[in-house]
């Protein structure tokens, strides 16, 4: 199996950005297929982006589509976040999440492995 940890959240303001970091240690990285959640107090987990294993090919949710982009660097086994003109909307809790058969999906349980999460939080 693949362990994951994110870093990079904080506090920040409207306007600014972040770039989230998700490291793999265990089985190797360049297997997976990695997605980009979050989840809002009191709401459900959201989906943010994907990209595939070789990193080639990647997706993104409406609501961060041309601010947020999503990379990999398989020789270090980390994802990338980088988060543009974030909103106060955007706070919440990010995961990362890896999924080793078929491509990335859309939905929290398409995904194997999870991290812990960190925490966004971006004031007005």
């Amino acid at each position: 199996q693949v362990q994951l940890v994110e870093s990079g959240g904080g506090l920040v303001q409207a306007g600014d950005s972040l770039r989230l970091s998700c490291a793999a240690s265990g089985r190797t990285f360049s297997n997976y297929d990695v997605g980009w959640f979050r989840q809002a107090p009191g709401k459900e987990r959201e989906f943010v982006g994907a990209i595939s294993r070789s990193g080639g090919s990647t997706t993104d949710a409406d609501s961060v589509k041309g601010r947020f982009t999503i990379s990999r660097d398989n020789a270090k086994n980390t994802v990338y976040l980088q988060m543009n003109s974030l909103k106060p909307e955007d706070t919440a809790v990010y995961y990362c999440a890896a999924k080793r058969f078929g491509r990335y999906g859309r939905s929290w349980y398409d995904y194997d492995y999870w991290g812990q999460g960190t925490q966004v939080t971006v004031s007005s």
